[in-house]
């Protein structure tokens, strides 16, 4: 019998979604205090090595994909520059800062990706709205190509969710970075996690609320549009 995951209409479950966040939080932090406690690393040690689950994640799941995930590959290579910088270094807090990197980065990305009007938070976004269902893909093409009545308002959501993930990203890296040099470095590790984890309610929050839900409100009213508009064609032909 062959095991699936996620809800009946194919669509992915809620531990489904937050699993690659429980990787990035939980192991690193495990790893780190086993390392150092059981195993008696250093400080820099352990955040080095506990650093690596979350980097090989990432090219697995680029590996398995088979695709370019372009925020992914961002992650990536600001992870191994980060990592490599820390090496170099030795500094255990410049290993910690590296993660407020990899945010700041992805920030800045989104960020400038919303102004050119290619919101790089659209593809994450986009399966929690169709949910699998080809009226509701075909609904969300017509109102990204302009075809549809709600268009412009639709767009404008679509950037809206990027700029709120942009803006929160940032906030969080501007809260690490100064804990990573402010706060002692074995209370930072698990605070560090606090703020991140916390980050990411936040945004959840406030793009679901700003646009995320608004957009699904939109979509769902496309579909109905196009429901309606069929029978109509079928009488006038």
């Amino acid at each position: 019998m062959t095991k699936t995951t996620g809800n009946h209409d194919g669509t992915p479950s809620a531990l489904d979604n937050f699993k690659p966040l429980l990787i990035d939080v939980a192991v690193p932090l495990g790893s780190y205090y086993l390392f150092k406690e059981a195993f008696g690393m250093s400080t820099f040690a352990a955040l080095a090595w506990s650093s690596v689950v979350p980097a090989v994640r990432t090219v697995w799941s680029l590996v398995k994909e088979r695709r370019t995930n372009a925020l992914a590959v961002l992650i990536l290579v600001v992870n191994v520059v980060s990592l490599l910088l820390s090496f170099v270094s030795g500094d255990p807090r410049l290993m910690l800062a590296k993660d407020s990197g990899v945010s700041s980065t992805v920030a800045v990305g989104i960020l400038v990706s919303v102004l050119l009007g290619k919101p790089m938070m659209t593809e994450a976004m986009k399966p929690f709205l169709v949910k699998g269902d080809p009226a509701r893909e075909a609904a969300f093409q017509r109102l990204m190509s302009g075809a549809a009545a709600g268009s412009a308002a639709f767009r404008r959501k679509e950037r809206v969710f990027s700029l709120v993930w942009g803006l929160v990203l940032l906030a969080e890296c501007v809260l690490r970075v100064v804990g990573a040099y402010t706060v002692p470095v074995d209370t930072m590790v698990w605070l560090g996690s606090v703020v991140l984890v916390a980050a990411m309610l936040i945004g959840f929050l406030l793009s679901g609320g700003l646009a995320a839900g608004p957009m699904e409100d939109m979509l769902t009213a496309e579909v109905e549009a196009g429901r309606a508009e069929r029978p109509a064609v079928a009488v006038a032909a």
